[in-house]
């Protein structure tokens, strides 16, 4: 049973006195999931003002224009932010003036400047004469009116990417239920139904035109809780408020599910438990032929488990078991149990042992090369989870029910490993974490240092970004923390704005050795002035740190940068609590310290000397100079 929410908020206060600020934002993440109400909004709210000084935070500005009241909504996505440690700074557009803002350049809208817009208009306002008057409508009306919604949309979206580079989630549109003509609706090619499904398949096609433009399903969000548990018409007499309370906090949710992966907040692994976790029972206790798994009860609530850990391995989220056991015991149920879904080539790391979890959860960090806040873990062990809560408070901890039948649900459900975009890169990065194993190996049986970076047989392609490298060059921006040397986030519009601005170079960085292509690992900004070539943006994938491939692109940069008649190739290395590996990059490579305060400091690199960065004799670089998209 889950703590009184009086004595949950009594142990925040005291890790907030205690100066336990990391300690306290995992105890109020824990309190917000048990108790998101509006009235414990203030309360979250008031405490992460607290400590949010003390704790990595990014602060996201987030525009929502809408139809309809949503201002209890925001407020219950402004705390759930606050507990993954986003700073939501929140713009709410006038009621129903969401074409308005759009298309007006002076708009409150632009002023704001949003990294994000959620775009959110009701079926009955962006069509109303489909949703109130459609039996009275014939053929070629409801068509007019399927054409002039979606007219509408286009316009209001083509504006608004020509003033805002922002991410932009629009909802999708529900459909009528009941239908106006009732069952015969579905009897007819026409219906009220498909005229609103139409609209959403333009909305689909506009999302093939736009970089960075993200649908939310509303109707299937409806659907989930049950269109008549959704709706209140006496809410929307009132204060136009179209759905009941129980819906309020469902759709923050949603909203928070685009909101993690958009802002770099979503996990790149899971760390798993074993015994009443994977399967039901305890291995070292009740042996491989009696544990609880297969296709029938209970046994298929654990197989159901492991699909949605499948899911994830197949959307590129590392997996990783950390268990309490006899190695071999444990090891004799993943490769031999013929129900088990899982199996070791599945893990990129393994922790099976006597130590403790969170000790064992750090090393797993260290291997797969990842912050622990960048983990989630997954433990039927209450004690366990609130161990790894104090311990290592930064990795989020994902409750477990009691009930097993419940944990693929609840394992789906977790935001933290929403992603907007699948790349290739992603859905390799299992086998690339197989491949370092053999590339650390080498390492081990080389004489020296440069002897292995020589029998890596190393690749490295530098190339101008296209349309197909856009989506995972703006993923590698907001995700890359610990070779990154300015730590910009950036879009995947915004990317595209930079490719197409003639001022700027932007470079997608490509490794691969004997052991397997890596893919797109790198990115490279440059914005191509005179008398300097600044470099935005440099940053390398965690996959191919300490392989000298910086060294290579530096050396190409300082080489494009004298071609142009550049004085200097400068560069701002600005301090954050996750790349200070990099923070000597720029000297080790002949630059000079030009300026320097506690967390920025700018170098320059002297064009007018004849000293060159030379790329490694060993890293065979191959430049695209120009591609065809």
């Amino acid at each position: 049973m889950s703590p009184a929410p009086d004595i949950e908020k009594a142990e925040i206060d005291r890790l907030i006195e205690s100066g336990k600020c990391r300690q306290a934002l995992a105890a109020l993440r824990a309190y917000w999931r048990a108790n998101m109400r509006l009235a414990a909004v203030p309360y979250v709210l008031g405490r992460f003002e607290m400590i949010k000084q003390a704790v990595p935070v990014r602060t996201c500005k987030l525009a929502i224009l809408r139809s309809f009241t949503v201002e209890p909504v925001t407020q219950l996505l402004k705390a759930s932010a606050a507990v993954e440690g986003i700073d939501l700074l929140v713009h709410v557009g006038g009621f129903n003036t969401y074409a308005q803002e759009m298309l007006d350049p002076k708009s409150s809208l632009y002023s704001f400047s949003p990294d994000i817009l959620i775009l959110a208009v009701q079926s009955r306002d962006i069509a109303p004469d489909l949703w109130n008057d459609f039996t009275a409508m014939n053929e070629a009306q409801v068509a007019d009116a399927v054409d002039r919604a979606g007219t509408e949309l286009k316009n209001s979206i083509d504006v608004c990417r020509s003033y805002s580079d922002c991410h932009l989630i629009v909802h999708t549109f529900e459909t009528p239920f009941p239908p106006s003509e009732g069952v015969m609706d579905w009897q007819r090619r026409d219906g009220q139904t498909q005229a609103f499904r139409k609209i959403n398949q333009q909305l689909q096609e506009l999302q093939t035109r736009y970089t960075g433009l993200f649908l939310l399903d509303y109707e299937g969000l409806i659907s989930e809780t049950g269109k008549l548990n959704w709706h209140s018409e006496q809410n929307w007499a009132s204060s136009r408020l179209p759905f009941s309370a129980q819906a309020l906090p469902r759709l923050a949710e949603e909203w928070l599910r685009f909101l993690l992966p958009l802002t770099g907040r979503s996990c790149k692994a899971l760390v798993m438990d074993l015994d009443n976790t994977l399967w039901g029972g305890v291995i070292g206790e009740d042996g491989i032929d009696g544990i609880v798994l297969g296709h029938d009860y209970p046994g298929v609530a654990f197989l159901n488990l492991q699909r949605v850990i499948l899911d994830l391995y197949r959307r590129g989220i590392l997996l990783a078991v950390c268990s309490k056991n006899n190695p071999a015991d444990a090891l004799d149920v993943l490769e031999n149990h013929p129900a088990m879904l899982l199996r070791p080539e599945h893990f990129a790391a393994m922790r099976i042992n006597w130590n403790s979890k969170t000790e064992n959860l750090r090393d797993i960090a260290n291997e797969l090369n990842i912050g622990v806040d960048a983990i989630g873990f997954l433990d039927d062990s209450l004690a366990e989870r609130e161990l790894m809560r104090t311990c290592e408070p930064d990795v989020t901890v994902i409750d477990l029910p009691k009930d097993p039948a419940d944990y693929a649900r609840t394992l789906r459900e977790a935001a933290v490993f929403e992603q907007l975009t699948v790349s290739v890169e992603d859905r390799s990065r299992n086998r690339y974490y197989s491949e370092q194993r053999q590339r650390e190996k080498a390492k081990s049986d080389s004489f020296s240092l440069e002897d292995f970076y020589q029998s890596l047989s190393t690749t490295v392609e530098i190339a101008p970004a296209t349309a197909s490298s856009i989506d995972r060059l703006a993923q590698l921006t907001q995700k890359t923390n610990q070779f990154n040397m300015t730590s910009k986030r950036y879009s995947s519009q915004q990317i595209a704005d930079l490719v197409a601005n003639p001022e700027w170079n932007v470079y997608a960085i490509k490794v691969a050795d004997r052991f397997g292509d890596n893919g797109i690992t790198g990115v490279a900004i440059v914005h191509g002035g005179v008398p300097a070539h600044e470099i935005d943006t440099l940053l390398l994938s965690c996959r191919v740190i300490g392989r000298t491939v910086e060294t290579a692109v530096l050396a190409y940069l300082e080489r494009k940068a004298r071609q142009s008649g550049a004085a200097v190739l400068a560069g701002d290395f600005i301090s954050t609590a996750k790349n200070a590996p990099t923070k000597d990059v720029y000297r080790a490579h002949g630059f000079c310290c030009v300026t320097e305060s506690d967390t920025r400091s700018r170098w320059e690199f002297d064009l007018a000397t004849p000293q060159h960065i030379d790329t490694p004799p060993w890293l065979d670089v191959r430049v695209v100079e120009q591609v065809h998209t």
